[in-house]
């Protein structure tokens, strides 16, 4: 256990007037933490309705056991997990449960602890155990103090902690793959980040053909081989392209897209951060469990839009499922592709359907389908398109230089900064 446990205050679980008193300024300077409550035990629900009006926390939801929280916890982009349990002991099974949907940090909390539970903590992944009654105040330090953690567990100059951009439309034919292959190589050869290209197209993923690559290994041969997944593991069943990216293609055969199953896309995930400096996520047009497992994992989500009706109903559907699933709406960045398309559509008309502003314009242009015959990113095949400078734009604003500046510097030596 990463935490010291808390001994339960003296005085009832509570609303300070402390937290709701904060100004304005002061609570939109910190980002409010993204909590989910599951478990029952004595004093859990008040502590939940204290929580829900606080200003540091957004309470996503609750369940009264793990699995009918389930889609929540896959796909809620959570903080932190609160757990309340009655068991006199670590509660295990509930953890491992848990465990199954998301990497936040959990805690513990009982209304009663004993000498068995605490100890069981300490040789465990959990974050905290509280024990109730909790003033609010000390519950949020403690959730705050464990997200704070996790984002640790990743030292500056120590080791990658990759970020997911996630390529997804819920309609077919809107250029998902097309901006996901060459976003990647993109990313690859013109910013020199480290990338890896990951086909969840499932049964019927183009990733690999649109980069003139035959795959000898795919993401089924991957999740059904024997063994631990590591990051040496992930190196052996990835394709180098020319560009410099990694790809993980899409099973061979639609049958096999089964077995790609929830838990074990998230583990692959978390070993791909661990790996790559950008994990690259070409998807299918639909919300089902592998996409659920992604978006709770994803940092960048680009929604793929046109200039046509159907596109923009299928993508006000999309939204709204999205806000369902409470992923946070400010990591949505909306792609409008073929922008120059004249078909009686403005991008004005576009922003004012879904709510929101278009974050990237990517133009048409007759290269795109030249270059996707010819098994070439069109970022390589034609440098000097204006659809390859509008995705190298693309790349570089989802990698600015001054991150890169950042680690850069945090790798030098002291002496040589001074």
């Amino acid at each position: 256990m990463r935490r010291t446990v808390r001994a339960a205050s003296t005085t009832p679980t509570r609303c300070t007037g402390r937290g709701n008193a904060m100004s304005t300024h002061e609570t939109t300077q910190r980002e409010r933490v993204r909590v989910f409550a599951t478990g029952a035990c004595e004093g859990f629900e008040k502590l939940r309705e204290s929580l829900a009006g606080h200003p540091e926390v957004e309470l996503v939801g609750a369940s009264a056991n793990v699995a009918d929280g389930a889609a929540a916890l896959a796909g809620g982009h959570l903080d932190a997990v609160l757990h309340a349990t009655r068991s006199a002991s670590l509660p295990a099974d509930e953890l491992a449960a848990i465990r199954e949907h998301t990497r936040a940090p959990v805690l513990v909390v009982a209304s009663s602890g004993s000498s068995r539970m605490l100890e069981e903590a300490l040789d465990s992944e959990v974050a905290d155990v509280l024990l109730l009654p909790q003033l609010v105040e000390n519950v949020v330090f403690a959730i705050r103090k464990a997200t704070h953690t996790t984002r640790q567990a990743h030292p500056a100059g120590g080791g990658r902690h990759g970020k997911i951009v996630t390529v997804f439309s819920p309609k077919g034919g809107t250029g998902k793959t097309v901006t996901a292959t060459n976003l990647a190589a993109a990313l690859a050869k013109f910013e020199q980040r480290k990338t890896l290209l990951l086909d969840l197209d499932l049964q019927f993923g183009d990733a690999a053909i649109m980069l003139g690559i035959e795959p000898e290994k795919t993401i089924y041969d991957l999740v059904v081989a024997p063994g631990e997944l590591d990051t040496e593991k992930l190196a052996g069943y990835t394709t180098k392209h020319i560009s410099g990216l990694d790809i993980l293609p899409a099973p061979l055969r639609p049958e096999d897209a089964e077995l790609v199953t929830e838990a074990k896309l998230g583990r692959l995930l978390e070993v791909a951060r661990e790996s790559y400096d950008c994990i690259v996520v070409d998807t299918s047009p639909f919300f089902h469990g592998p996409m659920l497992a992604t978006l709770d994992r994803t940092d960048e989500l680009l929604l793929l839009s046109s200039l046509d009706v159907p596109t923009l109903k299928n993508l006000r559907l999309a939204l709204q499922t999205l806000e369902l699933l409470s992923f946070p709406k400010q990591r949505i960045r909306i792609v409008l592709n073929r922008s120059n398309s004249k078909v009686g559509m403005k991008q004005n008309e576009v922003e004012s359907a879904l709510g929101m502003k278009v974050r990237f314009e990517v133009p048409s242009d007759r290269a795109v389908p030249l270059a996707v015959n010819r098994g070439k990113p069109v970022v390589l095949d034609e440098e000097g398109a204006d659809v390859s400078r509008a995705i190298r734009s693309m790349a570089k604003n989802l990698f600015p230089v001054e991150e890169a500046a950042k680690k850069q510097r945090r790798l030098l030596p002291a002496f040589a900064r001074s």
